[in-house]
């Protein structure tokens, strides 16, 4: 059963396969919505940026199945094209905390000593701090812009990575291969690279899905307070901050956003829950 999940977090059709039907529906959903960002300019039926100030706060209509927003624009277009920047603040934040904190997480359990010490110390030191306030401050150093404030994101989120790393490094490092592997001669580099990389792996993985949630709501936080996509650009949180503005006499402009990164967040957790039951036999053997 093991080298069956060992095989399959390599080929990502056969772990699709070991998915229950939860984890293959998140994903089908989560792979549409990547598939709509991508082919936004083919399937939105306006631009984002069009504006129409004759038919502004419109509620739904042939025309605009979601209605238009407060300069007139289609919703359901820049619902569409607002998929593609959200997900790609996602994937990005995700990947500048992998970068960063895998390799701080790997040297830290694996040299151990005063070297993880000091690395435990400053992970503590900035978990112990609230995770979209150090992302405020961290966009307000880089630069207002949906890039900056995602590199931020991922700044804020590569402790966690380095300690779960860390953590796996401390268990994998343990084994006899470890040991055989020094006695053969091999260098640090190729113990890490060859033999403790692949076998964190796994619990990575399912991190990096959960953090994918995390930071598309964080994305939609730090839009929201005009931090991240510029207007007129779209994107699910900026949306969302326009519609607050007209919540009263248009409440409807804020259910597009607000369903989009709920159902999404919640996508990116079910299939994250979904790969921990596959990647771990015992959870999946109860």
């Amino acid at each position: 059963m093991t080298a069956l999940v060992l095989s399959a977090a390599r080929r990502p059709v056969d772990l699709m396969i070991l998915l229950d039907w939860r984890g293959r529906l998140s994903a089908a959903f989560l792979l549409a919505m990547i598939l709509a960002g991508l082919a936004a300019p083919l399937i939105a039926p306006y631009s984002p940026t069009d504006q129409d100030l004759v038919n502004m706060l419109m509620p739904a209509t042939v025309d605009h199945p979601l209605g238009t927003d407060d300069l007139g624009r289609d919703v359901l277009s820049r619902l569409i094209y607002g998929t593609g920047a959200s997900l790609y603040a996602s994937f990005l934040a995700v990947a500048v905390a992998t970068v960063i904190g895998v390799p701080i997480g790997l040297a830290a359990g694996f040299f151990g000593g005063w070297l993880d010490d000091i690395i435990s110390r400053v992970i503590d030191a900035l978990l112990s701090f609230p995770g979209i306030v150090l992302a405020i401050g961290v966009t307000g150093a880089l630069g207002i812009g949906l890039t900056n404030a995602m590199v931020a994101v991922g700044i804020v989120f590569s402790p966690m990575v380095a300690r779960l790393a860390r953590a796996r490094t401390l268990i994998v490092r343990s084994e006899l291969y470890i040991d055989a592997a020094r006695c053969f001669g091999s260098s640090s580099y190729h113990v890490l690279r060859r033999h403790v990389l692949p076998n964190i792996l796994q619990p990575l993985l399912v991190q990096m899905t959960l953090l994918l949630a995390a930071a598309l709501l964080a994305e939609a936080s730090l839009s929201f307070l005009g931090l991240g996509v510029q207007a007129p650009a779209p994107s699910w949180g900026a949306m969302l901050a326009r519609g607050y503005t007209y919540m009263e006499i248009a409440p409807e402009q804020m259910y597009p956003p607000g369903f989009a990164i709920l159902l999404t967040a919640l996508a990116f957790n079910v299939l994250g829950e979904s790969l921990r039951v596959v990647l771990d036999p015992a959870l999946k053997a109860r």
